[in-house]
Formats: structure tokens, C-alpha cells, sequence
């Protein structure tokens, strides 16, 4: 091949070479909309669970978030409740989320006709007063004293005993192991128990179980009329499941105000589980009796 052609033909590669790189240089970047992630499901580490939804649903008095985490998307809504009694109970709050870390890795256990919401720590700022912090912690993080024989940590930061502070018989004064304690204002007057409220009336769950420690033993609801027969069903189904004894009402002391009571004057079937001590979360009793109430709800 002749000499000119060779040149010719190099100086119309390396042009086409240029155009080529210019062009890339220059284009446009495409239109492409950022996919968002939704508020209720957080971002979390690898190696933690994803939770199908996620909400910040209330405030407490100073300020701290009310959260709840949910499973499923069935028309009937099953309500867990922890730390009405913050730091002083703080295993009913580790109980709680070790319900929630089981459910978000079994999410094939919530039946498609269910939703289970999970509330974990109603009282953040009394859980803040006793243990020096919020949200999620370990059993290493809690004090060796943490003010059992006072109630530290019992109370919201405006020193009222959220679980006197609801709609059954309230008065301004309730007790607790025949001591005086702050029932509030009025009804509803703490931003804790009125976020349970709106809570409730919102989503009409069709039973709630809530959390406690330490009488070892599963607890009934009533207010005026008398224990609902299916607090009873949902009362023995816990009960039976988790080995603990069934009680049909709390007697051991009067007690005014409390959520599960109001949730009676409502309809809504209510229990009481108190964890055998304040320490133990008592895990694979409550996973049984968490999994029968689900099962109960369920027609699938």
C-alpha cells in the first residue's frame, strides 16, 4: 500500500477517535429520577433487620420519640406494648425488641389477613431517667442501681404514672403498691398516654397486650361492665401458650386509670403480661404466647 493512503487513512481514524471521546465528554446525563426510600423504613446496617414499617408516632414530654414498628398489611391489627413503665421496666422494652428483630427476620409469620404493631417504649424519658439513655440498649448498658425500691424511671419526666393516666375511673391521685401516685391533670393529660389514645381510635386494633414486670403471671381487663369474654379468650390464649397463670382482674391493690381498662370501655380486649422479674425478658415463653395470639386473629 502507498505511503499517502497510510496517512490518509491515520489521520481519519485518529479524527473519528476524537469526535468519538468529545462526544462522550459532552453528553448529556440522562433524566433519571433518584429512587427514594420511604420514611417508614429506615436505613439500617447490613447486619440488622429492615422493618416493614416504620413510625414516629407521638412525642413524650421532653421531647423524645414514641415509636412503632409494624408487620403485615391484614385488616386486623394486633397491638404490643412496652415500657409504659420506662426504666424501671426496661425489660419489657427489651422484650419488645426482641419481638420486633423476630418478626422482621419472619415476616412469613405475620398471616396476610394481620397486622402486628409493636410499640416498644411508651415512656422514653423515664427509661432516659433511670438507665442513662433511650431507644435501643443492652443489658450491659443498665446501672447496677437503678432505683427499684423508689420507682426511678417509673414515671414520665412530670413524674405521672402513665398507667393511671387513662380514661376508667381516673382520678387526679391513683396508687401504687398502696403508695400515692400522680395520675395527672385530667384524662389524657400526658403527651404519652394521649399518643396511645390517638394510636387506638386511629387504627381500632382488635386486641392489645401490653408488657409489664414483675408478677409473673398474665393479667385480664375490665372497667364497669365486667371482664369482655373476649378478653377472657385472649387472656387464656396468651396464658395457655406462655405458661403463665391467667388472672381475670388485678387485685392485689386499686388501681385507677390504667390503659388497659380504657381499652375495655372501648370494646378492644386487653392484657396485661408481667415478666416473671424485672431482668428477664423470658423469651421463648412470650415468643409462644405472642405467636398463639396472632394464630387467634387470623382466619387463615
Amino acid at each position: 500500500m502507498n505511503r499517502p493512503y497510510l496517512i490518509a487513512g491515520g489521520i481519519i481514524f485518529l479524527n473519528a477517535l476524537l469526535f468519538i471521546t468529545v462526544w462522550f465528554i459532552i453528553k448529556p446525563a440522562p433524566n433519571v429520577t433518584p429512587t427514594s426510600t420511604s420514611t417508614e423504613t429506615p436505613t439500617t446496617a447490613e447486619s440488622e433487620p429492615v422493618y416493614q414499617r416504620y413510625e414516629v408516632i407521638g412525642s413524650s414530654v421532653e421531647g423524645r420519640a414514641l415509636e412503632s414498628y409494624s408487620f403485615g398489611s391484614g385488616t386486623s391489627r394486633i397491638l404490643f406494648v412496652g415500657g409504659v413503665h420506662g426504666g424501671y421496666e426496661w425489660n419489657s422494652i427489651l422484650l419488645a425488641y426482641k419481638a420486633i428483630d423476630y418478626l422482621a427476620e419472619h415476616p412469613e409469620l405475620v398471616p396476610d389477613d394481620i397486622t402486628v404493631t409493636i410499640i416498644p417504649n411508651l415512656n422514653p424519658d423515664g427509661t432516659y431517667a433511670a438507665i442513662g439513655t433511650t431507644g435501643r440498649f443492652t443489658v450491659a448498658q443498665i446501672p447496677n442501681d437503678t432505683g427499684r425500691a423508689t420507682g426511678t424511671g417509673r414515671f414520665n419526666a412530670k413524674g405521672v404514672d402513665l398507667n393511671r393516666n387513662f380514661d376508667c375511673k381516673w382520678q387526679p391521685e391513683s396508687s401504687w403498691r398502696n403508695n400515692p401516685v400522680s395520675a395527672g391533670t385530667t384524662v389524657f393529660s400526658e403527651p404519652e398516654a394521649a399518643t396511645l389514645r390517638d394510636f387506638v381510635l386511629t387504627h381500632e386494633p382488635k386486641a392489645a397486650v401490653f408488657w409489664h414486670s414483675q408478677a409473673n403471671a398474665v393479667y385480664g381487663s375490665a372497667c364497669d361492665e365486667g371482664i369482655l369474654p373476649a378478653t377472657t379468650r385472649l387472656l387464656n390464649t396468651y396464658a395457655i401458650a406462655a405458661n403463665y397463670t391467667a388472672i381475670p382482674i388485678f387485685t392485689a391493690y386499686p388501681v385507677t386509670g390504667d390503659a388497659e381498662s380504657w381499652l375495655a370501655t372501648l370494646g378492644i380486649p386487653a392484657i396485661t403480661v408481667e415478666l416473671a422479674t424485672h431482668e428477664s425478658i423470658e423469651w421463648e415463653k412470650n415468643q409462644a404466647g405472642m405467636l398463639a395470639v396472632i394464630k387467634a386473629y387470623s382466619t387463615k
